[in-house]
């Protein structure tokens, strides 16, 4: 697989149009960005600051710091109930760790089972020499752990799984974790579980699958700091697997990265150990947006909604005769209101629209009064 060849997303080109329209002067309301809109914690960016001043500036090992790596044991063994040590953790972004947890996995058997809709997993599953096979969601966007296993098969290298789901916004129950592991492990197969938004689970616990292990062997989990810490620009994130797999995850660090900043090191560690009020404070403010938003798609008979379980995104369904493309370039032209179209996410994903609501509440208000005006002038 060439880069070449690879297809650009269509979220892109919404993207592109954005830009475009505020590089032009324009005002735009975007329900599209996936980031919050809080600044990062002041406690967090002075450790950043004091380390860089007192010369932490150089590079450190591949796998991270010593003193990050322990913060991240010390998370990993009491929020999560994965059973890891130093050396099964490596500090490296999250979307880079997707690409190099499949590129790990990657090797006699060639396929992987890729959430339909989900986020964009396809693009990195080819680069790491995969053949990416989606696999579909239940009616209600609920994860089918019955199907998924349906497809498991002898050239199946790896599931990957994501809950909070993006675009979805459904998480994963504990249940159907333990019957996806018990059958993913009796085949030998690996689980890549994508956890970002661990943090941002409403009216329910969030379950780590990697916590069914006496030890880190079959299942990779990936964290980040971005939307928990609202830390997206600093590329913060952490993996914890087998030792095999975060040795072969390191490997691609030490061949394109080398290492993450030692400052950025430095203020994840502190994070990690002492930002919990920073999540709490967060989540509050996200938990009243997402039912502000309930609340607002409930009112507007051309969507169907679906349940908001974590993460900051609503994925409806809308019922006028438009592609998602057309039906999210329309919007943003005749109104300055992006969404991202669902077939984004996957062929699944067409017929949805997806919505963040981590931007302020006015901005939320803005973008569904023109999300219905439009909406109403096309059917």
């Amino acid at each position: 697989m060439f880069i070449s060849e690879l297809e650009g997303s269509p979220s892109l080109e919404i993207v592109n149009l954005v830009l475009q329209k505020l590089a032009r002067g324009e005002k735009v309301t975007s329900l599209a960005i996936g980031e919050p809109m809080y600044k990062t914690p002041k406690e967090i960016m002075d450790v950043a600051y004091k380390s860089m001043l007192d010369g932490d500036t150089h590079y450190t090992s591949s796998y991270g710091t010593q003193e990050v790596r322990e913060a991240i044991v010390e998370k990993v063994n009491r929020k999560n109930k994965i059973k890891a040590n130093t050396e099964n953790t490596v500090f490296i972004t999250a979307k880079q760790s997707v690409h190099a947890a499949m590129m790990a996995v990657a090797g006699k058997r060639s396929k992987i089972l890729l959430p339909n809709p989900g986020y964009f997993y396809t693009e990195p599953a080819l680069l790491a020499g995969l053949t990416p096979v989606r696999y579909p969601m239940n009616s209600d966007l609920s994860f089918n752990v019955s199907k998924v296993i349906s497809m498991l098969d002898d050239e199946t290298a790896a599931v990957m799984i994501n809950s909070p789901g993006n675009p979805t916004g459904r998480v994963i129950e504990k249940k159907e974790l333990e019957e996806l592991y018990r059958a993913c492990n009796s085949r030998g197969i690996k689980i890549i579980s994508d956890e970002a938004y661990e943090d941002l689970v409403y009216n329910k616990d969030h379950f780590s699958i990697g916590s069914l292990e006496e030890r880190p062997s079959m299942v990779i989990t990936i964290f980040s700091l971005s939307k928990s810490y609202s830390m997206t620009g600093w590329r913060a994130g952490y993996t914890t697997g087998s030792k095999e797999m975060i040795t072969n995850i390191a490997r691609v660090l030490e061949h394109t990265y080398t290492c993450s900043p030692p400052f950025i090191q430095k203020a994840s560690a502190f994070a990690l150990r002492n930002g919990d009020g920073f999540i709490n404070e967060f989540k509050l403010d996200f938990k009243k947006k997402k039912e502000h938003v309930e609340k607002r798609l409930s009112e507007m008979k051309e969507m169907k909604t679906y349940p908001i379980e974590g993460a900051f995104y609503a994925f409806p369904s809308y019922g006028v005769k438009m592609k998602s493309q057309d039906l999210a370039k329309g919007l943003l032209d005749k109104h300055q209101v992006a969404v991202l179209p669902g077939v984004a996410f996957g062929d699944a994903g067409e017929g949805h629209i997806r919505i963040s609501f981590s931007g302020s509440m006015e901005s939320i208000d803005r973008g569904f009064d023109a999300l219905g005006q439009f909406l109403r002038s096309v059917s």
